[in-house]
């Protein structure tokens, strides 16, 4: 039975939410985003897919990403002017199926070629690859790796975090200028070469399937290096201060761009989804300091909830060196559900 309670349903000790059914909750999630941005998107149920209510520029490049549900409003929320025409949401967690790109590329395609935009995870990357190789038309993927948590020469690679969002700003305005498709690849390949993002989390995150924590912390723990999935980290550390914690992380993101005195850069203060604004501005204040002092000049900034992890306690710090190019596709108009400006 899906209908409605009067009560959120409980999971175990401490744990509620606001949900009928396990099996509709995305669906009902989704529509509800579909008609609250009624305006900017329309929601296709079967395969699951949000697109662009208007494609005015024809012979564009399309955007389209996409990875499991959690993290919203990463990707959904990014769909609109000036950044993405499709995402692919898959259930909490779980990778999109191959048929959610396809009919999603059929849908939104303006004959000018499809831009992939892959977070750096095995089954995205499996699923996003069969896509492109069943599309009858020209097509390409950007790789996502920002997050410096992990070491370069990991077999899989470094996964795809809060980064994704800064590649799929830029690049969607770049199609939404008009460049070609070789040329959006090759300019989201730089931006991503040019971020480096790094998360801690005070706590882990509940999946309502599961119904519990996805690890255990201490009361006087937390975790460095978490992903976005409500995975551990790369350790497990007594609590630190603010002060300390972001000293941490900015200086593995230094050590890892190298920017050198006077660079311009983007500093992007993401939350997981359970940690309040207060807390994140906080870190922001702390991570400018930390990077002032070293002679780099913050020329744009984002701080908020963009890349969550469902409930999780945490943030990450991310940092993308800028030239004039960047700043300009940065600052170029954008209207969708969560990024808007100069509209």
């Amino acid at each position: 039975m899906t209908g409605l309670r009067s009560s959120p349903i409980k999971f175990g000790c401490n744990y509620e939410k606001f949900i009928n059914n396990i099996d509709s909750f995305l669906n009902e999630s989704l529509q509800g985003f579909a008609l609250a941005h009624h305006d900017i998107v329309e929601f296709n149920q079967e395969p699951r897919y949000i697109k662009r209510k208007t494609l005015k520029n024809t012979g564009k490049v399309v955007l389209i990403s996409g990875g499991g549900s959690g993290h919203e409003p990463l990707h959904s929320g990014f769909v609109g002017t000036g950044m993405l025409d499709a995402a692919c949401p898959g259930q909490i967690f779980t990778s999109p199926t191959p048929d959610q790109m396809l009919m999603a590329a059929q849908a939104v395609q303006q004959d000018a070629g499809v831009l992939f935009i892959v977070k750096n995870y095995a089954g995205d990357v499996m699923n996003f690859e069969i896509a492109s190789e069943m599309l009858e038309f020209e097509n390409a993927s950007v790789l996502v790796s920002d997050d410096v948590s992990l070491p370069k020469s990991q077999s899989v690679g470094r996964r795809g975090v809060a980064g994704t969002l800064i590649v799929e700003k830029m690049v969607g305005a770049a199609a939404e200028n008009g460049m070609a498709l070789a040329e959006c690849k090759a300019l989201g390949d730089r931006i991503n070469l040019s971020t480096a993002s790094m998360g801690v989390a005070l706590t882990s995150c509940t999946v309502p399937a599961l119904g519990k924590p996805t690890f255990l912390l201490g009361e006087n723990e937390m975790e460095i290096g978490v992903g976005i999935h409500g995975e551990h980290g790369r350790e497990t550390v007594p609590l630190k201060s603010a002060s300390e914690i972001v000293d941490q992380i900015a200086g593995i993101i230094e050590e890892e761009l190298h920017p050198s005195t006077g660079q311009s850069v983007l500093l992007h203060v993401n939350g997981f989804g359970g940690t309040p604004l207060t807390e994140l501005y906080l870190l922001y204040d702390l991570a400018a300091t930390y990077f002032q002092k070293r002679g780099l000049k913050i020329t744009r900034s984002l701080v908020g909830n963009f890349t969550t992890s469902l409930d999780m306690a945490g943030a990450s710090i991310t940092l993308t060196l800028l030239d004039d190019e960047l700043i300009r596709l940065w600052d170029a108009p954008v209207h969708t559900a969560a990024l808007r400006w100069g509209c």
